[in-house]
């Protein structure tokens, strides 16, 4: 019977061991390459995906308002005063915050908008008309890319008082 060729992998112990270490150090190596690339933003700049996420926040705040207000009904239910509030401050402080370009305020922003695309999908799965379908489908299209462009503004932010990278051994 012949002996089929396939990887195989280091016996427990030294081997494994030392491939792990040059596996991460291989990765260590990188982080600090792409890290020394980035340059914190200069006092006043703010890039564009900045903008537009302080846009998309104070436009939800606003129209959350406005709609109460107009005494718009979700479901034929009058809406809670204070969870339309509460969520209007939500966004006001993420905007502020975002303009401001304090790391916690994008950070925030970012596990919204992973929600709202991770809810828009799934609720595609069920969705009973076209227009439902339309707008999950224009929720992934407007949240999904702005996560992706905040990651990068996110590094460049330097979270203050945070302690150098060190290598974990």
């Amino acid at each position: 019977m012949g002996q089929r060729s396939r990887k195989r992998r280091p016996e427990p112990g030294a081997e494994r061991d030392a491939a792990m270490r040059r596996g991460y150090a291989r990765g260590r190596e990188r982080d600090e390459r792409i890290r020394a690339e980035l340059e914190p933003y200069a006092p006043g700049e703010r890039p564009p995906a900045i903008k537009a996420a302080v846009a998309l926040a104070a436009l939800l705040a606003i129209s959350n308002l406005a709609l109460f207000a107009a005494g718009w009904e979700v479901r034929g239910q009058d809406q809670a005063v204070t969870g339309v509030l509460i969520f209007c401050a939500l966004m006001i402080a993420a905007a502020v915050g975002m303009w401001r370009m304090r790391y916690w305020a994008v950070l925030g922003f970012q596990a919204l908008l992973a929600i709202a695309v991770i809810f828009a999908g799934m609720s595609v799965l069920v969705a009973s008309n076209v227009t439902a379908v339309a707008l999950c489908l224009a929720i992934i299209a407007l949240c999904g890319p702005l996560f992706w462009l905040l990651v990068r503004v996110m590094a460049r932010i330097q979270l203050p008082g945070r302690p150098p990278h060190e290598p974990v051994s």
